[in-house]
């Protein structure tokens, strides 16, 4: 009975030692906590997507705190209103966050191209480009494995006829979709506003590309010549479109010859 008293107050001495070191410890090695940086996170959305050029939510709200940035309008999916919340709390400007969302800029659907080799491997974009550019007959355009599907948290991705579509209105412009394309054909365009859009990324000379896709840009630059307002330029063999000085007027898409160019105006 001795040895049984003598080891339960063993375990409680060990115990209570224990706990007084963890507690001292805990007050010694805290980590001092920025309450402006709490406050700005907790009005952040919270989506950690690197947008605004830091590392996520937290990042931000710590440069905003340590005065490393002055920028309230750098969270894309918080929008305007949550510059405004951002800007009560630091006492900084509020700033307007033009609305955005993702487009897909390929039309290489089922229709518009063919299959080089049947691929059996991983269900990943990025590992099918790594066998010989992947097995569509364009290189360039989007493999439809759904890598940008994956990714999204807001299900704002589908894929259509082998190639990834966005929906505006679930779109929150967080760009984790355009940073995981290992075609780089994701890109953003302002919502509600009309601008031409280039739906191809085919870097090939044209009668290559007629070949690769019957929708593809095949760099005649008939849509450069056409545009009053210097907004479109053939760059490597593909046209480019400028959105500051785009105007949606549409005579690029009235111009080009195999309609690969649109004017979106896309609404949230």
């Amino acid at each position: 009975m001795d040895s049984i008293i003598i080891a339960i107050v063993t375990v409680a001495v060990i115990g209570l030692i224990s706990g007084l070191g963890l507690a001292i410890a805990s007050k010694v090695m805290a980590v001092p906590v920025d309450e402006k940086a709490e406050e700005i996170k907790a009005v952040l959305p919270g989506a950690n997507c690197g947008a605004c050029g830091f590392s996520g939510c937290a990042g931000y709200a710590a440069a905003l705190s340590e005065g490393k940035t002055e920028n309230t309008a750098m969270c894309a999916p918080g929008g305007t209103a949550v510059s405004v919340e951002v800007a009560k709390i630091t006492g900084l400007s509020a700033g307007s966050v033009i609305p955005s969302s993702a487009v897909v800029l390929c039309r290489g659907t089922s229709q518009n191209i063919s299959k080089r080799f049947i691929y059996n491997g991983v269900e990943s974009c990025k590992m099918a480009a790594q066998l010989f550019g992947g097995p569509n007959s364009c290189s360039f355009g989007c493999l439809g494995y759904g890598d940008c599907v994956a990714q999204c948290e807001y299900n704002a991705i589908h894929l259509c006829d082998g190639v990834a579509r966005i929906n505006p209105v679930a779109c929150h412009a967080c760009k984790k979709c355009v940073n995981t394309c290992p075609r780089g054909i994701i890109k953003m365009l302002p919502l509600n506003m009309a601008k031409a859009a280039v739906l191809c990324n085919n870097h090939d000379k044209g009668a290559q590309t007629r070949k690769d896709c019957s929708a593809g840009c095949i760099g005649c630059m008939k849509c450069e010549k056409a545009c009053e307002y210097d907004a479109v330029k053939v760059v490597n063999f593909c046209a480019v479109v400028d959105y500051e000085k785009c105007v949606g007027c549409g005579k690029c898409h009235e111009a080009c010859p195999v309609k690969c160019i649109d004017i979106m105006n896309l609404k949230a």
